[in-house]
C-alpha cells in the first residue's frame, strides 16, 4: 500500500505499538493524528515524528470516554485530512495484578470493555461514515492471541478482544464491496509497558520490538482481505 499522502490516525500512540505504528506510517509518507490521554508523552512522540521530517499531529483524548468520540474523529480530520486508515490500538488490561474474574469488580470490567470495546465501535462508526462516501479506507483493529485462548487472570481483558474480533468481522460483511476493509491483528508478545504490567517477570529479551511488529503490520496490509485476523507474529 502506498501510505504516501495517506490520512491515518493511531490511538494509543503515546508509547508502544502504538508509536511504533505513528512512526513507520508517517516514514511512508503518511499524515498521522496520533490520540491517547497524557498529553505531555503524546506531544513528545508527535514532536519525534516531525523532527524526522514527518508530518505528525496530537490529538488529546480518552477512546473510553463517550463524549470523547467525534472530538476526537473530528480534531484529527481537520489536522491530517479525512481518514484513509484508522488504528485501533488504545488498550487497558483493567487492574494489575490481574485478577480471577470472581475477584474482577464490575466497574473494572466496564472500564476494560469501554476502551478496548466500545470505543472503537464508536469510533469506527465515527469516522468509517467518510470512507464509505469515499469508497475507500481500512480500519485494523489491534487484538491479542488472549481473543482465542482462555488464560486464567485475564478474563477481562479477553472477553474484550475476542468482542473486538467479532465485531470487526461483522463490519466485513455488512459493508462488504464497499472498498471500506476491516481487519483485526494479533501482534504477539512484545516489549512494551502492558506486556510487563502484565507479565513482569517476563524475559524483555525474547519479546518482539513494537517497531518491527508495526512495520509486518503495515507490509501485511495489502494482502488482507476484510475480515481477516492477522497474526505478525
Amino acid at each position: 500500500m502506498d501510505w504516501r499522502g495517506k490520512a491515518a490516525l493511531v490511538t494509543g500512540a503515546s508509547r508502544g505499538l502504538g508509536r511504533a505504528l505513528a512512526e513507520e506510517l508517517a516514514r511512508r509518507g503518511a499524515r498521522v493524528a496520533l490520540v491517547a490521554r497524557g498529553e505531555a508523552a503524546l506531544e513528545g512522540a508527535a514532536a519525534g515524528i516531525r523532527a524526522s521530517g514527518g508530518v505528525a499531529h496530537a490529538v488529546v483524548g480518552d477512546v473510553g470516554e463517550k463524549r470523547a468520540i467525534h472530538a476526537i474523529a473530528g480534531a484529527a480530520a481537520a489536522l491530517v485530512g479525512p481518514i484513509d486508515a484508522l488504528f485501533l490500538n488504545a488498550s487497558t488490561l483493567g487492574p494489575t495484578p490481574l485478577r480471577l474474574l470472581l475477584d474482577t469488580d464490575c466497574e473494572d470490567l466496564e472500564r476494560v470493555l469501554a476502551v478496548n470495546l466500545v470505543g472503537p465501535f464508536r469510533l469506527a462508526k465515527a469516522v468509517a461514515g467518510s470512507m464509505l462516501l469515499r469508497g475507500s479506507g481500512v480500519v485494523v483493529a489491534v487484538s491479542s492471541d488472549a481473543a482465542l485462548e482462555a488464560y486464567p487472570r485475564w478474563g477481562a481483558y479477553s472477553a474484550s478482544k475476542a468482542a473486538l474480533d467479532h465485531l470487526v468481522r461483522v463490519f466485513a460483511a455488512e459493508l462488504a464491496e464497499t472498498g471500506v476493509r476491516f481487519v483485526s491483528v494479533d501482534p504477539g508478545d512484545m516489549d512494551t509497558d502492558m506486556h510487563a504490567a502484565a507479565l513482569p517477570d517476563a524475559d524483555r529479551s525474547r519479546l518482539a520490538r513494537p517497531e518491527d511488529v508495526a512495520r509486518r503490520i503495515l507490509d501485511s496490509l495489502d494482502r488482507a482481505s476484510s475480515g481477516a485476523r492477522l497474526v505478525t507474529t
